[in-house]
């Protein structure tokens, strides 16, 4: 039969991580799909973990490393037999109906969804409290929404149309584009449609840990992945882009101890970007005046 959905699961030296990930998808309440997973070049025992599971749903292909996620993902989308791609990171893994829950929410106005993830860390604290990364409804225009307010949709938990996948030329695979892809992708989707559909559940789990691909500046690759839009945004609306980008800079440049120029990015965003990153911006800078530095020394 063939499968309504097409998990695609990108994978690079992740073999201790990939059999969590290959676990919580054939554990889902709804069972019609297939599992593509692209190894991008690993070097570790991958291949075993994925033949030890010996499901014919799962397919496997193995090609040189390309540097990023971009290329495996397209091998994958191309691979696919499904008019649904399911992206999965695989570092990520999914609750049991997370399937059965964006299968339940498809018609014929949805052609992209996404749902929150619960933040899990590789070295979680005794008392922690769970952190969900909660996202939010992209409004129409999708594209004007998610250039000025932010990229709210998670990677692992996307399911889009292929044949959207296939219009826009798959994704983007330029070094400069790497660990912000997938913000250009849904990007090009939205210039395509705006039926972008935001189911309001914690479908799966977002592990940080030193590995990650952003744990790094962002705001360049993000400046990279948003430029090719920026035409259609008015002057001020550029600013508010721009504001968006300093934050997310002077956020990274606060944790690596550069505060002169944090400082910079954070009130040039306190003073230029929306309501609510002007209130981030402003909490941020006011933790900064509350650590053990001597402002005017360091900053």
């Amino acid at each position: 039969m063939k499968p309504f959905f097409s998990v695609v699961i990108p994978t690079y030296n992740r073999a201790d991580k990939l059999e969590r990930a290959l676990k919580s998808v054939l554990c889902q309440t709804y069972k019609n799909f297939e599992i593509l997973v692209m190894d991008n070049g690993s070097t570790d025992n991958t291949h075993e973990i994925v033949a030890s599971f010996s499901d014919p749903r799962i397919k496997y292909e193995w090609d040189e490393n390309s540097g990023g996620p971009a290329r495996p993902r397209n091998r994958g989308i191309a691979l696919a037999k499904s008019e649904w791609i399911c992206f999965l990171d695989s570092d990520d893994w999914w609750m049991a109906d997370k399937l059965q829950a964006c299968f339940d929410c498809i018609n014929d106005k949805v052609d992209l969804i996404y749902h929150d993830l619960e933040i899990v860390s590789d070295n979680p604290r005794l008392f922690s409290r769970k952190k969900i990364m909660t996202t939010w409804q992209v409004k129409a225009p999708v594209l004007v929404s998610l250039l000025l307010k932010g990229n709210p949709i998670i990677n692992s938990s996307v399911v889009a149309r292929k044949s959207l996948l296939d219009k826009i030329g798959g994704i983007d695979e330029s070094v400069e584009m790497i660990a912000a892809e997938d913000y250009n992708a849904w990007l090009h989707i939205a210039q395509l449609t705006d039926q972008f559909v935001y189911l309001q559940s914690t479908l799966g789990c977002y592990l940080i840990h030193n590995q990650c691909l952003s744990q790094k500046n962002m705001s360049i690759p993000w400046r990279s992945a948003a430029n090719a839009f920026s035409y259609l945004l008015n002057e001020q609306q550029r600013i508010k882009l721009e504001a968006n980008f300093r934050y997310t800079s002077g956020r990274f440049n606060s944790s690596i101890g550069d505060y002169r120029v944090a400082k910079e990015d954070l009130l040039f965003a306190m003073q230029h970007g929306y309501l609510m990153l002007k209130v981030k911006s402003t909490v941020f800078l006011l933790a900064l005046f509350g650590k053990k530095i001597f402002w005017r020394e360091r900053i």
